[in-house]
């Protein structure tokens, strides 16, 4: 075991680059456990002495010692960790001395890259997220949200939309995340859409309507796309609620989804709509005749207008086994277009996005009229 000499402590008062070699080393012994019990102590007082050095480059070695020891005295990490942002960092990102309630104290008190440094932690709990959202610091939450181990609710998620609409940084990390609840995705979606409607007005001189239709097909494809990564019925159900209380749950993403074989979306939304079990939509399309279909498609108000191509994509459900796989979702959404368009040949185009423009746009003129 190693023992602190009469040396090491007399360096103490020596020159700033001799006392952060001494900090260095004392720190590295201890953190690699060579001293002796009767050295620890003075290594302990050494520490103590050295937080309140007025070199920031002694505090610093200090701190990139201990930063990712667990036997550190808590009084000494925690006030490196309140320190200026050069001697906190690596404390505040590495060590486990804190605890949550110190670090929720740090990001009241210390603004700036501290809390950015907290944000970089390899875990983060909801409550430490909770307190760097509530501070409104956007490159701390853009930071947060781009990190793997921070523990963040779906509440909280919400939370940093409403306060970042349009911040770039934390909408880009966000996206990037490797899973966002649904309908957090689908919120991130819109919000993307109407950035860029706004762009296509300002920067390409579309008229705002041809542009909304661009931004409308581009987020129901999005959207539809997040089912299709894998979702549960709670999932879609609680997204379809979503889209309904904000006025997205439109005819043409109902027709989309059933096209692009999304039944369990479709039959949550015609459930939502109709006020009806999802079970028994599920029943009405897969095994009754079109009788049924026709009485439960008037109980969901969807426009008259539209009935007609749905009946024939249920009919093409019927027929074909859809498994969910791409190469099966892919071969089932052309033919499903295919026996569409044949069937109205009168709308003169090959693929769904015009279909639906169409459709929309004569859904748009129609009243909610029976289907025939």
């Amino acid at each position: 075991m190693t023992r602190l000499g009469k040396d090491d402590v007399a360096k103490l008062s020596a020159r700033p680059e001799t006392r952060d070699e001494t900090a260095a080393k004392v720190g590295a012994a201890f953190v690699n456990g060579e001293l002796d019990a009767s050295s620890r102590a003075i290594a302990e007082e050494i520490f103590r002495l050295m937080v309140r050095d007025a070199e920031v480059r002694v505090r610093k070695a200090l701190a990139d010692s201990l930063k990712e020891s667990r036997l550190v005295p808590h009084d000494v990490a925690f006030s490196l960790a309140m320190d200026v942002s050069e001697v906190a960092e690596p404390i505040l990102i590495h060590s486990q001395v804190l605890t949550d309630a110190d670090l929720v104290e740090i990001i009241e008190a210390r603004p700036g890259p501290s809390r950015v440094a907290v944000a970089r932690r390899p875990a983060v709990s909801a409550t430490v997220a909770d307190a760097l959202v509530e501070t409104r610091d956007e490159k701390a939450v853009a930071t947060l949200v781009n990190n793997p181990g921070a523990e963040v609710s779906e509440k909280t998620f919400g939370a940093i939309l409403d306060a970042f609409p349009a911040s770039d940084p934390v909408k880009r990390n966000l996206a990037h995340r490797s899973r966002l609840p649904v309908r957090v995705a689908e919120r991130l979606v819109t919000m993307v859409s109407e950035r860029l409607r706004e762009h296509l007005v300002t920067h390409h001189e579309l008229p705002p309507d041809v542009a909304a239709d661009l931004v409308l097909q581009s987020r129901e494809k999005a959207a539809l796309d997040i089912i299709a990564g894998g979702m549960s019925q709670g999932d879609v159900d609680g997204l379809v609620d979503q889209l309904h209380a904000n006025g997205r749950l439109t005819p043409s993403i109902i027709l989309r989804a059933l096209c692009v074989g999304d039944l369990m979306f479709f039959e949550s939304a015609i459930a939502r709509l109709a006020g009806v079990p999802v079970a028994n939509v599920h029943r009405l399309i897969i095994d009754e005749g079109p009788l049924g279909l026709k009485e439960l498609y008037r109980a969901s108000g969807l426009p008259g207008e539209m009935f007609p191509a749905l009946r024939v994509a249920i009919d093409v459900v019927r027929e074909m086994a859809f498994d969910g796989g791409p190469d099966d979702r892919e071969r089932f959404r052309s033919r499903a277009i295919e026996r569409i368009l044949t069937q109205f040949e009168d709308l003169g185009a090959g693929n769904l996005d015009y279909l639906l423009a169409r459709i929309g746009g004569k859904t748009a003129e129609a009243t909610a009229s029976p289907p025939a």
